[in-house]
């Protein structure tokens, strides 16, 4: 049997007195669509944050195959909620700085980003300015960025928010895509028809602990339900929290990466216009 990708052993989250996650074990293996679903304050961000290596836990540890996570950024893809493009640069400006951020080869960067360009409807914005692109121009921009270096695995933070239903869908359709070629796919959703449409395997996130874990077939056995809502109701019964993900000061780590992600060294942003 092949080894994890990613795995999560232990690991617990606090922020202050509040406990974020407590005691999160995950194996997170090629080849699927893996979804986080949870409402707002449910540990889900933290979780994508853990596993993108921008935060540290408090307890536990979590590894790339054999290696800390923090050290192997590079075999991640991130499409953060939000974009953080530039809108003085092209689409194609902005995914080339990125992907030379990783050492990747102009030529070789922009061979794949034509391959998800055309998936995605996208071929013809590259060229153009994102500062009036759409919500879901923003996003599928977003996703070329993070597919560009070739990722081992993709984390997708809410990927369809705001979309309309035509973009929301190419989006779920790429994702799709990618499973079948072999991708890796984490992907945090608050919306469980979403879930089921898309994920081969659904971790359910309440009050900061793992409720469950499986397909959406073998949610509905382990609870008795017939449909995902009743499946979740059943699971999340207890009050949800408040929103306690970005109540810490943001750590020199966390902060360079979220800098480095988004290209907003202090060199760029005095020459460069953030959205």
């Amino acid at each position: 049997m092949n080894k994890p990708l990613l795995t999560l052993s232990g690991v617990a989250k606090s922020f202050g007195t509040v406990d974020a996650l407590t005691h999160v074990d995950l194996e997170i293996n090629s080849g699927q669509v893996i979804g986080l679903v949870g409402g707002n304050g449910a540990g889900k961000t933290t979780l994508l944050r853990l596993m993108a290596g921008v935060m540290e836990p408090t307890r536990g540890q979590i590894l790339f195959q054999d290696s800390p996570v923090s050290t192997m950024r590079k075999k991640l893809g991130v499409v953060p909620e939000s974009t953080g493009l530039y809108s003085r640069l092209t689409a194609w400006e902005n995914i080339r700085y990125h992907s030379r951020m990783y050492g990747i080869p102009d030529d070789e960067s922009w061979k794949r980003v034509l391959q998800f360009a055309y998936r995605l409807d996208i071929l013809d914005a590259l060229s153009r300015h994102t500062k009036g692109f759409s919500r879901g121009m923003r996003q599928k921009t977003a996703l070329l960025r993070a597919l560009a270096h070739d990722p081992d695995i993709l984390l997708l933070d809410e990927p369809t928010a705001g979309l309309d239903v035509t973009s929301a869908r190419t989006v779920r359709s790429l994702v799709g895509q990618l499973r079948d070629d072999g991708g890796t796919i984490i992907y945090s959703t608050h919306h469980l028809a979403e879930a089921q449409q898309v994920c081969d395997r659904i971790i359910i996130v309440h009050n900061g602990t793992i409720r469950a874990d499986g397909s959406p077939t073998e949610l509905l056995e382990q609870t008795g339900a017939s449909n995902l809502e009743e499946a979740y109701v059943s699971l999340t019964s207890d009050k949800a929290r408040a929103r306690v993900e970005d109540d810490e000061k943001e750590g020199k780590l966390s902060k360079w990466w979220r800098l480095f992600l988004t290209g907003k060294t202090p060199k760029m942003k005095e020459a460069l216009e953030d959205e």
